[in-house]
């Protein structure tokens, strides 16, 4: 019989030599163990172990540790700098997404108004940190499409912690045996701290003397302190979120870089991998056997809104199929859209079959775009190889 340990192993195995595959076609490595947990959706042979609480409970902080680094690496000041091209097509092209992605949840998966619409928008947000690569790659980084693809994938970030905000608010207003008064002093407790540490800038100085283990030390401790004031508002999501903002901008900027590099490791190294195998696992394939079409709808539904939206905005400022090229990069997605997916899951705001339409249909994303993208820039001559 396996156990728990012989599993991990085989987890971490898998997600080594399929990652190495995926990145091939410049997909990101980890997304390997979200492959696992999909294979393990249609058989299961180790369900004694992925039943267990220990197994739920680390994948789980692989989704705080990853909305931890999201925060960790927000750049409010370059947030600050974005120009209005930037401003008006995020909120332009991700609006307009959000707008088709609820008229399809309410009208064929049958959710209200409001669940749809935050739904709509967690699933209209941009993973842009599969993309730079290829931005890189192909020498458009510093292009006005590399800017805007960046530019509007970072601003995007404020849409992504207000989804979590409501994300928060519709859990909590379904919590009916919850002590209101208890909620209230725990998120009071939580934006103070925030506040607090973001406050304190000059008293961090000490803190470039540290080791790199001890400074390690306070992070976790920040971390987990976050976590457990959190818990009690049912927010320990935004928590995470919260703890680390505040640290960014309370660790001294000689040692950011060292203590992101260290904490990246231990989450994309051991957490982020358990939490794609448990996002995978909770997939119904059944209902995509019995309604496979239901994937491709949201996935036109999705591409053809940024695409729409794009050429819009991008138009006068991009051309043609500039702008085409960043509507496409734009529907690539990555862990914030699943994390949000996966929380309103597993507090029963949406059923099994959204959940597995929505993060099949990521799946799909994650494997076209990057290729697609890659194409199109140089048989449109934008860039090229070399």
């Amino acid at each position: 019989m396996i156990n728990l340990f012989i599993f991990f192993s085989i987890v971490f195995l898998f997600t080594f030599i399929i990652g190495r595959l995926v990145e091939k076609i410049r997909v990101p490595w980890i997304f390997a163990a979200l492959i696992f947990g999909f294979l393990l959706a249609i058989y299961n042979p180790f369900t004694s172990i992925t039943s267990l609480p220990e197994f739920n409970f680390l994948a789980q902080l692989g989704m705080y540790f990853l909305l931890f680094i999201i925060g960790f690496e927000l750049d409010l000041d370059k947030l600050k700098k974005q120009g209005k091209f930037i401003i008006k097509a995020t909120f332009f092209i991700i609006f307009l997404e959000a707008f088709f992605g609820t008229l399809l949840i309410h009208f064929v998966f049958r959710y209200e108004w409001f669940i749809s619409f935050v739904v709509a928008l967690s699933f209209a947000t941009v993973g842009e940190a599969i993309l730079i690569p290829i931005l890189d790659e192909f020498k458009i980084v510093n292009t006005k499409l590399g800017q805007s693809i960046i530019g509007i994938g970072t601003l995007d970030d404020v849409i992504e912690i207000s989804i979590l905000i409501l994300v928060i608010f519709l859990i909590g207003s379904n919590t009916t045996h919850s002590n209101i008064a208890l909620i209230l002093i725990s998120l009071f407790t939580l934006f103070g701290l925030a506040f607090g540490l973001t406050k304190l800038k000059k008293e961090s100085a000490k803190f470039g003397f540290l080791g790199i283990e001890n400074l390690f030390l306070f992070v976790l401790f920040i971390f987990f302190l976050f976590l457990g004031v959190g818990e009690y508002a049912h927010a320990t999501a935004i928590a995470a979120l919260l703890s680390g903002i505040a640290l960014k901008t309370f660790i001294p900027e000689e040692r950011l870089k060292t203590i992101e590099s260290e904490v990246k490791t231990m989450c994309y190294g051991f957490f982020a991998p358990l939490f794609f195998v448990w996002v995978g696992i909770t997939m119904d394939i059944n209902y995509l056997v019995s309604y496979p079409l239901l994937v491709l709808l949201v996935v036109g539904v999705s591409n053809g809104a940024k695409i729409l939206g794009s050429l819009v905005v991008g138009k006068k400022e991009l051309g043609i199929k500039k702008s085409i090229l960043l509507g496409i990069g734009l529907s690539v997605r990555f862990s914030t859209s699943i994390i949000i997916v996966k929380i309103l899951f597993e507090n029963g705001l949406i059923h099994t079959g959204l959940y597995s339409v929505i993060v099949a249909s990521s799946i799909v994303f994650k494997f076209i775009i990057p290729v697609l993208f890659s194409n199109l820039l140089v048989r449109w001559k934008i860039a090229k190889v070399g």
